[in-house]
């Protein structure tokens, strides 16, 4: 039987279009292999446990990558050196000293006398053509916003030379302290834990001249006391991590850099909580507290500290609130009392305290609260010879001096909104109480 042309043409277009389905077939069971993707069982238990095998994860959070929780070590790998080469990249994008000294010979070159014979001004014409002489890498610093920013009093709108060329050299140490900083940063995520600032000081110590004759068995215990100040007031949370844009705001990092200077006055190091002297200060105290030299302080022993002024009542509440090992205090945690006591006028420091006096961790202060703490003060005024107040009159006059938004409590916010907080501070750090403060104003007078 002869079929026709037409006929013979569509049965191979059928032949084509089976062959088709079959490549396409078998191609899908092919990537559907690839892919994990399984016959799904019946019962509601399978289905939840194959519902993740339809498509593999190909996406890892950051953290979980660097904290190894993946399988895959090239990811990890990958992402560091990724990070790495980032950082450079944008290390390669600040000025260096030859820049810096080019700029300021430009500006040099444009500069209009002031009124004084040492001021030297520049108008924004020439502020604009300085910065497309000097370049695109300049260009961030030659803007109309930071002219503005710079202006002061000069009638014709002129800026001084040198308030541009400081505000320029802040920014380019700004910016290659964030890229020092951001290298110890292990999660990439933009803030640095204990263990990193940690690594970052460590490593910082060779380049601080004044730092040069430190003991290498004290470093340790230096790094700590470093470390130690930038978690007390930059992480009131306790989480363990700082923003390192939280860090270059501070100050304290000036503080420590300011280390760097081989002549820098006596008068500051004593001033400057990480110098050298500084530290072995705090650690020497902590050393002739521990009377009995197992590295850790007991009650007793921290009882003694400073002028014997603390009482017991109030040193009990801070080994209950503070972390301890064996009922006993370490050198960290004694930091934190130490930087408490020594930064009184600070909300950190108060907020410090104020988690001690709430004995019962209500979020505020009551009568019971305050005649708790009234009774060791009260026991300490008798052993010096001193005539106890009445608690009745402590505690309207605490309450009337607060002024606290509800009459029968004080909150941490009424203390840290109350006009004369810095007074309340210093008092209740030193005489470690609320209630001191109210005994009689004398006190506060010889605090102030």
């Amino acid at each position: 039987m002869h079929t026709s042309p037409e006929a013979r043409e569509e049965a191979e277009r059928t032949l084509i279009r089976r062959r088709r389905t079959i490549c396409f077939s078998v191609a899908c069971i092919y990537l559907l292999s690839i892919f994990g993707l399984r016959t799904m069982d019946k019962t509601e238990e399978g289905k939840e446990q194959n519902l993740n095998k339809v498509i593999r994860k190909f996406y890892y959070p950051v953290h979980s990558i660097l904290s190894g929780n993946t399988s895959n070590s090239f990811q990890q790998k990958l992402y560091e050196e990724a990070r790495t080469v980032f950082l450079q990249d944008k290390s390669s994008d600040l000025l260096d000293h030859n820049e810096l000294k080019s700029i300021w010979m430009l500006l040099d070159r444009y500069q209009i006398p002031g009124v004084s014979a040492d001021e030297q001004l520049i108008n924004y014409a020439d502020f604009r053509s300085v910065g497309k002489m000097a370049g695109e890498k300049y260009a961030p610093y030659f803007t109309a916003k930071v002219y503005a920013r710079l202006r002061r009093s000069d009638p014709l709108g002129k800026i001084a030379i040198l308030d541009l060329f400081n505000y320029i050299m802040r920014k380019v140490w700004l910016k290659q302290t964030r890229i020092g900083l951001s290298l110890y940063d292990a999660t990439g995520q933009g803030y640095l834990r204990e263990s990193d600032m940690e690594n970052y000081v460590e490593e910082l110590i060779p380049t601080l001249a004044q730092l040069e004759g430190l003991e290498q068995s004290f470093q340790p215990f230096y790094v700590c006391t470093t470390v130690r100040k930038f978690f007390f007031f930059l992480d009131p949370l306790r989480t363990g991590k700082i923003k390192i844009q939280e860090i270059l705001s501070s100050g304290f990092l000036d503080d420590l850099l300011e280390l760097r200077d081989e002549d820098l006055p006596k008068d500051n190091q004593i001033q400057n909580w990480f110098s050298a002297s500084s530290a072995l200060k705090v650690y020497g105290q902590y050393l002739n507290l521990d009377k009995d030299h197992n590295g850790m302080l007991s009650k007793q022993e921290l009882l003694k500290y400073g002028m014997g002024t603390l009482n017991q009542i109030f040193i009990d509440r801070v080994f209950q609130e503070c972390l301890t090992y064996s009922g006993e205090m370490d050198y960290k945690t004694y930091l934190d009392f130490v930087l408490a006591l020594d930064n009184k006028r600070t909300p950190q420091a108060l907020q410090y305290f104020f988690r001690i006096l709430d004995v019962d961790h209500k979020g505020y202060l009551n009568v019971f609260d305050l005649n708790y703490f009234y009774k060791g003060i009260r026991n300490q005024m008798i052993e010096h010879n001193q005539e106890p107040v009445n608690f009745d009159d402590v505690c309207d006059e605490t309450f009337d001096m607060v002024h606290p938004k509800d009459p029968t409590r004080i909150t941490y916010d009424d203390l840290l909104n109350w006009p004369r907080t810095h007074r309340l501070k210093q008092t209740i750090c030193s005489f470690n109480a609320l209630i001191f403060l109210s005994i009689d104003h004398r006190y506060v007078c010889m605090l102030d």
